[in-house]
């Protein structure tokens, strides 16, 4: 067969040595998509979530490149809110890019690496993303993300053909990978596709050799269960979960089966993890009754920084400590996210890592 042939299969990431790197890996630089769309944060001033972005900006620019997605019509207006909070510019770039709203974990690439010799490579993967099962169009702009970041950036982009938001995965870096049943297995992402058939995806596109699987995720989460509001991965050996102290919460049944779940999981080499516990908030409401899905899970982990969302709660200083002791190379930045999580999101949901 002809080298140049259009019949020939084109080799998997995992087939060339690209993998998915944890989080914790050095960074390039971390992307985010600008607040925009007041459909997202109803009954709340977007001038109320803006800061959050700016505040994240700040903590990370000193460490690493800080790309921020948006309409160039938008940009003087960014300019403004980072000068006003006194973000430095060097390290900031914003990006002609439009998108439909800030989810930026869920819609952007996942970034690859491969290690030749003593060179590292890039590439990247272009999940398709339908806005969690179709339930909030149009989703259009936010689909070519990780299209357009790829040009951007000269990368090779690898196309699955598969529903996936990286919100709903974590690694350990090892081969390890944490997920949930409730969004992974939910037939509004990838109804033709069997458990196994999704576990080879990941493995194939993602380069991890072992798939962990949760239940279900917390009450609010109308992203039918993400990790990222559960579980993460510190180390590679060391998982942290929320737990629900008051036997009386909605949430303390389904976070007691994670952990009993989380006690028989092994890793890549058939050891159990150690696991850590942060706790829950108490629950948040918004003014129309619905439950919001706060969770100090949803941090993001960054050079030098862990960005923490907190909720003006009492548990906000024990989550501070946990995360304090998981991460002592790095210093926790806690960002007041009571605002930010009327949108049903919180800082690991609007982020995303290019590894260095």
């Amino acid at each position: 067969m002809a080298q140049n042939s259009p019949c020939m299969k084109m080799p998997l990431p995992r087939e060339l040595g690209f993998f998915m790197p944890p989080e914790w890996d050095a960074h390039r630089a971390t992307w985010l998509a600008w607040p925009h769309n007041p459909d997202t944060w109803p009954g709340v001033d977007l001038e109320r979530v803006e800061p959050a972005w700016a505040q994240m900006a700040k903590a990370l620019a000193p460490h690493e490149e800080v790309n921020i997605l948006a309409a160039v019509d938008l940009h003087a207006r960014i300019g403004k809110v980072l000068k006003r909070h006194e973000v430095p510019e060097a390290r900031v770039i914003l990006r002609d890019i439009p998108t439909n709203d800030a989810w930026m974990r869920d819609a952007g690439p996942i970034f690859l690496t491969c290690d030749v010799g003593s060179v590292r490579q890039h590439a990247l993967v272009d999940f398709e993303f339908n806005k969690w099962g179709g339930k909030y169009p149009p989703w259009d702009l936010d689909n070519l993300i990780p299209e357009k970041i790829a040009k951007l950036r000269g990368l090779q982009r690898f196309v699955p053909g598969m529903v996936l938001e990286g919100g709903s995965i974590d690694l350990n870096g090892k081969g390890s990978l944490l997920t949930t049943e409730q969004c992974l297995l939910n037939k509004n992402r990838n109804p033709n596709l069997s458990k196994s058939e999704i576990e080879q995806k990941l493995k194939d596109y993602l380069g991890v050799t072992h798939v962990l699987w949760l239940g279900e995720g917390i009450t609010g989460d109308d992203t039918d269960g993400h990790i990222d509001d559960l579980a993460r991965f510190v180390n590679p050996n060391t998982i942290v979960t929320v737990v629900e102290e008051d036997p009386g919460e909605e949430n303390y049944k389904p976070l007691q089966e994670n952990l009993r779940r989380l006690a028989a999981l092994r890793d890549q080499d058939g050891k159990p993890f150690k696991v850590l516990h942060l706790p829950m908030p108490r629950p948040l409401y918004h003014t129309d009754g619905l439950r919001l899905p706060a969770s100090y899970a949803n941090f993001y982990i960054a050079n030098a920084v862990v960005l923490l969302p907190v909720f003006g709660d009492p548990r906000d200083e024990a989550a501070i400590g946990v995360l304090g002791e998981a991460f002592p190379g790095r210093r926790v930045v806690p960002i007041n996210c009571r605002d930010v999580i009327v949108g049903l999101g919180a800082l690991h949901c609007v982020t995303q890592q290019e590894p260095a």
